[in-house]
């Protein structure tokens, strides 16, 4: 294992610190070192993998698709193309999609979309947007720019100018930075790196009637959250709070590189051909997996899963709570829970990988739970008993 460590470290760019395990396969809701070592798998990739690993129909239909086509570019239509962009309108109720390779190429397209819609209306000055602090939206110079922990931005100034961040769940706030060159404002229904904090319907729809009486485009990142992990398809179909545009990825594919954002009929005309482009965007490999992601889900009843099994999930955790000072409080949503502590978590979390179960953080004093969405009570009973042991050591 440290031979392959070491490999990897002589030629790869460090720009992470990686756990000091070499993984090898997968099967179900557990993953397995190259020594054999089993680990329980409570973060699925980071929310990733929803459908558990080894999945036989998700596994064939790639399979099946490697053997017909791969690649063509977006000058050409494919099947899978036209059978994932429907299914995903079905199920989001959005009117349009763009496919991406990733999240944060996603919130790029969701800030084009925003300024052109102002720059249609010979609004050029109207550029400014209003993010989040502690907001996550990418690595990528536009996603980063809208992120709300200036420690990401700073190394990499300046970015894109017109960006101001204002208090989540504080509606005060938000109107406080508001005024005539402001063009779109983007939110997380549930803040995933920024600390595992869900939005109040108080707030979105306070959000959403600003928006809709000041023109602004309302951007939801939905990356993290959204494809079934808090109890419907998308969180704002729970909130009752409808996008201009949506950004999701992520457990969208399952584990092949696949984003998209969509729009509802207000901003659906506003990007033309040559407004937008990416050559491997919504190929015929990731949008076989997209489709049959959908059909597993409807298949599965994985959204009725994921409510029926969360109180048991939330409940367990509340145990931990009472039982241990060290733990706040529990907060999230669905299958994307945090709990957090008065002291930083790094250590905690990697005696816990230690014991076999993995687990990561959303800020230094927050471990985050986003496992596989087939995760069941008796995984769940797994997790919290290695869990509270490990805390016994704390």
């Amino acid at each position: 294992m440290n031979e392959y460590i070491q490999t990897a470290e002589e030629s790869l760019i460090h720009a992470y610190n990686r756990f000091q395990i070499v993984l090898e396969k997968g099967e179900g809701t557990y993953l397995y070192d190259i020594n054999g070592k089993k680990y329980l798998d409570f973060t699925a990739g980071i929310a990733v993998f929803a459908l558990g690993y080894g999945n036989k129909e998700y596994n064939d239909a790639l399979k099946e698709q490697i053997d017909k086509l791969i690649h063509t570019s977006n000058l050409f239509y494919t099947v899978p193309m036209a059978e994932a962009s429907a299914k995903v309108i079905k199920a989001s109720g959005m009117d349009k999609v763009f496919f991406t390779n990733s999240g944060a190429e996603a919130i790029e397209g969701a800030i084009k979309v925003a300024r052109k819609y102002t720059y249609l209306k010979g609004q050029k000055n109207r550029y400014e947007i209003i993010a989040m602090n502690h907001s996550f939206h990418g690595r990528s110079t536009g996603a980063l720019a809208l992120t709300g922990k200036g420690a990401y931005r700073e190394p990499f100034g300046p970015l894109m100018p017109g960006v101001k961040f204002a208090n989540y769940n504080d509606l005060e706030n938000v109107k406080a930075f508001v005024n005539d060159n402001t063009c779109a404002i983007i939110l997380e229904p549930v803040q995933g790196e920024g600390g595992i904090y869900p939005a109040t319907l108080e707030f979105v729809e306070g959000v959403r009637k600003l928006c809709d009486e000041k023109d602004i485009v309302l951007i939801f990142d939905e990356i993290q959250c959204g494809m079934g992990r808090c109890g419907s398809m998308y969180a704002f179909q729970d909130l009752g709070v409808e996008p201009d545009v949506l950004t999701t990825a992520k457990a969208l594919g399952c584990g092949v590189p696949v984003g998209a954002f969509l729009t509802n009929r207000k901003v659906s005309g506003v990007l033309q051909a040559g407004d937008h482009g990416t050559t491997y965007g919504g190929n015929p490999l990731v949008c076989a997996a997209v489709s049959k992601v959908f059909d597993l889900f409807e298949q599965e009843n994985m959204i009725e899963h994921v409510k029926e099994v969360t109180p048991y999930l939330e409940s367990k955790l509340d145990g931990l709570v009472e039982k241990y000072d060290i733990i706040k409080e529990r907060r999230g949503k669905g299958f994307m829970q945090g709990l957090e502590f008065t002291i930083p978590v790094a250590d905690i979390i990697n005696k816990a990988m230690d014991a076999g179960v993995i687990v990561i953080s959303a800020g230094p004093n927050v471990i985050r739970f986003v496992p596989p969405l087939i995760i069941q009570k008796e995984q769940i009973d797994e997790m919290i008993e290695i869990l509270n042991e490990t805390l016994k050591l704390i």
